[in-house]
């Protein structure tokens, strides 16, 4: 019997387990917070995961995205992240996709079940008609917010996003959001005042500037979607464990 995934066995019990295991899951968005946030759900033990980015690896990112490293610069991200997964877990089925999510070609994206989203998008206008198609369709999503040009990793949280205060990105989403009659979104998000970059970086086409990024921060919101995704796919498991006990 393997005990690749022993240790985590012992706290949320077999049958969490082989639900994670027949659960699919796809992360949009394989940056600083969706990278990591893949890798974790890998080592929890999801069975089928689905890896959308239209970007490859540029040396930018290795200060904190876990496809970069001097190894992977010009490769693509789903493809690097693909093959980390696999070696992390050789049963899992993994879906790499190099493509960017756009309104227009949604439907290449919605071809097997999902389980779980994870919306790790940076442009607006995607995440927003990534959330809508989600709840339209009745697919469970959860979304990073502002992670940016922040450094306290311990002011992130995940809340609904009616209750988020003091993210700039927060604000916006929630407004067009509630435009679409979608009132409620589980999101992580840090109410941090975002810093001013002391340097700027060139900005590539539809995006007005890039943030700074640490690697503290970006990581421990990717572990926080983990987290959400893990419990809320387990948590009738969980439930009935207890009435039981």
């Amino acid at each position: 019997m393997s005990e690749r995934f022993i240790r985590a066995e012992m706290l949320r019990g077999k049958p969490a387990m082989e639900k994670l295991s027949s659960s699919s899951v796809a992360v949009f968005g394989l940056g600083g917070v969706g990278s990591w946030c893949a890798e974790a759900l890998s080592r929890c033990g999801v069975g089928e995961i689905t890896l959308i980015d239209h970007d490859i690896v540029s040396e930018s990112n290795i200060n904190r995205q876990l496809c970069a490293v001097s190894s992977s610069i010009g490769k693509a991200k789903a493809e690097v992240m693909a093959e980390r997964l696999r070696d992390i877990n050789p049963d899992i089925s993994v879906h790499p996709i190099a493509a960017r999510y756009e309104p227009s070609v949604r439907e290449q994206f919605f071809c097997r079940r999902y389980d779980y989203i994870v919306d790790c998008i940076d442009l607006v206008s995607c995440k927003l008609d990534l959330i809508e198609t989600a709840a339209s369709r009745g697919i469970p999503i959860v979304s990073a917010l502002g992670a940016g040009n922040k450094t306290r990793a311990e002011d992130l949280k995940i809340s609904d996003i009616s209750k988020t205060e003091g993210c700039p990105l927060a604000r916006v989403v929630r407004k067009e959001l509630r435009k679409r009659g979608i009132l409620h979104l589980p999101v992580v998000y840090s109410g941090e005042s975002p810093l001013k970059p002391e340097c700027e970086e060139t900005p590539p086409p539809g995006r007005r500037s890039i943030p700074g990024s640490l690697v503290w921060v970006t990581a421990t919101a990717g572990m926080l979607l983990c987290s959400h995704v893990v419990t809320q796919l387990t948590r009738q498991l969980m439930l009935e464990e207890k009435d039981i006990i």
